[in-house]
């Protein structure tokens, strides 16, 4: 016969993990909500490491404001529109063959080192 306490701490363990799966989506249906994000938001948002992110607003490369000179803030859309930079189109079979034909005329005519 299996132990009820055994069983009972299973459950309970069952329900904890179902319940912590709850608040995280409950947390990240907050986070779409708001139009300005603190810096741990931030970094939980962009998925970019404290560090990385510290450096990207020490040297200007990230939109921020700190309007008391200590807090780092971010607005959401201004975050949205730098994740959004340098897009890349994605390449066909022709244009990649294109490309490639191209590359190795240059190298042969000794345009491309």
């Amino acid at each position: 016969m299996a132990n009820p306490f055994l069983q009972l701490l299973k459950h309970l363990e069952m329900e904890l993990q179902h319940l912590e799966e709850r608040l995280r989506n409950i947390e990240v249906l907050l986070l779409s909500q708001k139009t300005v994000l603190n810096f741990d938001e931030a970094a939980s948002y962009t998925g970019l490491s404290k560090s990385y992110l510290y450096k990207l607003t020490s040297a200007a490369q990230i939109p921020h404001f700190k309007p008391q000179g200590k807090h780092i803030y971010f607005n959401k859309t201004e975050v949205d529109q730098w994740l959004q930079r340098n897009p890349t189109k994605p390449s066909n079979k022709e244009s990649v063959e294109e490309k490639a034909a191209t590359y190795i005329t240059l190298k042969k005519i000794g345009g491309v080192r």
